[in-house]
């Protein structure tokens, strides 16, 4: 019903490529539209293969369909595959409708290159992007970090409101505030005596102008004198102010003096120390103790209990906390750090209780005495019991030897329970841990020495 010329034409119009296809894969006839531009590509087509026109992973999948149709079944909607010449590949989406005359396949082809190079740029504008996203969270972490770290109080205000956007928490101190609580309102009411509006066009002068001169102002939740030094710049189209403070009270340049002479002695003392929450729980420690346990880094201790750090554990950790607790400190108990290793260290420790914070926490500083142990090791004293001593000396000569050992024995063991009783503040329950015995048996040890009322505990 159409002519064969103006059928060709409506073909070669309405696809890039059309392709007449026999039962087994040969191409009978190619039509194409002179201006497209696969029209030079497509010479000497008719009469090969479709299989040779194609790559290695497109030709079984014009397998798979010949076989299909030749099957009884239904042509897909539409295949893409890939053409290969000397000039290289190209793709194409073809398709495919059979006719009955002679089981020929007609191919009609859409070229994909336009679309696969429209693709290539979404691939390449999705990547740039997330290349962005990256360096911007790169910079906002490096921002952060500065800003953590930094010793100078600064404070970032917006040019255009004069609301707080940003500050660290030196400025949150010398402004008497949380950093949250801060961020978002009016710099200005954060001062006495000054107006929003006056208070930015001041800064913004200040910041513009040549002249180092400084904004003195008074803090109105501390009453502190302040010094502002404001600078300016541009961001997203919007100035911002960065304004650094400074405190003219001589007060707090000592205290930040001090701080910073505590933060050296933590850093680079060869003692111990470790600071933990009032159960015992690490929540940091320096060097020094590191060494004492022989751990790599403070992450690996904290979380941990420093109980499972000494050599007799929870009860030489309830005795030191519950001393430091009720008496605001404890100046000294010796006892043996255990390592990750199990090798034992002798050990001075003094704990102090740190109550003026909303978080109490235990300051705890560790001296190794393994070395002055040895210097001060001398005859063997059985303690401050001059008679007990004196009594023992005096049955030599007396008494047989084991008669003398079993004296001794009674000696050492009631010095042993008295030691414990003083240590653990008469907490027979903790002192029956200590030495490693029942209460009741405590208790009969109490009753035989005598020392079952000490203290003028019942």
């Amino acid at each position: 019903m159409i002519e064969p010329d103006l059928l060709n034409a409506v073909l070669a119009a309405e696809s890039d490529i059309a392709l007449l296809v026999s039962p087994t894969g040969q191409i009978e006839s190619v039509l194409i539209d002179p201006a497209s531009p696969l029209s030079g590509r497509a010479i000497n087509w008719e009469g090969r293969s479709i299989r040779d026109l194609l790559s290695s992973d497109s030709a079984p999948k014009i397998d798979m369909l010949l076989t299909k149709l030749a099957d009884g079944g239904r042509p897909p909607r539409a295949i893409e595959v890939n053409h290969a010449d000397p000039s290289g590949s190209f793709p194409v989406r073809y398709s495919v409708h059979p006719l009955a005359k002679d089981q020929s396949m007609l191919f009609l082809g859409r070229d994909l290159r336009v679309i696969a190079e429209t693709q290539r740029q979404l691939v390449q504008a999705q990547v740039a992007l997330e290349r962005g996203y990256e360096e911007r969270r790169e910079y906002d972490a490096r921002y952060r970090m500065l800003l953590a770290n930094t010793r100078d109080a600064v404070v970032f205000v917006s040019g255009n409101d004069g609301r707080i956007k940003d500050l660290n928490a030196p400025a949150a101190v010398l402004l008497g505030a949380a950093r949250d609580e801060l961020t978002g309102t009016a710099f200005s009411q954060e001062f006495k005596d000054r107006r929003r509006g006056e208070f930015v066009d001041a800064l913004i002068a200040l910041a513009v102008s040549e002249s180092n001169e400084d904004l003195v102002v008074q803090a109105r939740r501390t009453r502190h004198k302040l010094r502002i030094q404001p600078a300016m710049f541009r961001a997203a189209g919007e100035r911002i102010l960065i304004c650094r403070l400074d405190s003219e009270t001589e007060g707090l340049a000592l205290d930040d003096r001090l701080a910073s002479n505590l933060s050296a002695l933590y850093r680079g003392s060869t003692d111990g120390f470790v600071f933990c929450d009032t159960k015992g729980q690490i929540e940091d420690a320096n060097d020094a103790f590191l060494e004492l346990v022989d751990a790599t880094h403070a992450r690996e201790l904290r979380g941990r209990s420093l109980a499972d750090f000494l050599a007799r554990g929870q009860i030489d950790l309830s005795v030191m906390l519950e001393n430091a607790m009720r008496a605001g400190h404890m100046r000294t108990y010796a006892t043996r750090l255990t390592n990750e290793f199990g090798a034992k260290t002798s050990v001075e420790m003094s704990v102090a209780h740190l109550n003026n914070r909303e978080k109490p926490s235990m300051a705890f500083i560790i001296r190794d005495v393994s070395r002055t142990e040895v210097l001060r090791s001398g005859p063997p004293v059985f303690g401050g019991d001059e008679s007990a001593h004196s009594s023992v000396i005096e049955l030599v000569g007396s008494a047989s030897l084991k008669e003398i050992v079993a004296e001794t024995s009674e000696v050492i063991e009631k010095l042993c329970i008295e030691a414990a009783v003083d240590l653990t503040r008469n907490n027979r329950a903790a002192a029956a841990e200590m030495l490693g015995l029942s209460r009741q048996s405590l208790y009969v040890k109490l009753r035989k020495y005598g020392l079952l009322h000490k203290d003028g505990d019942s």
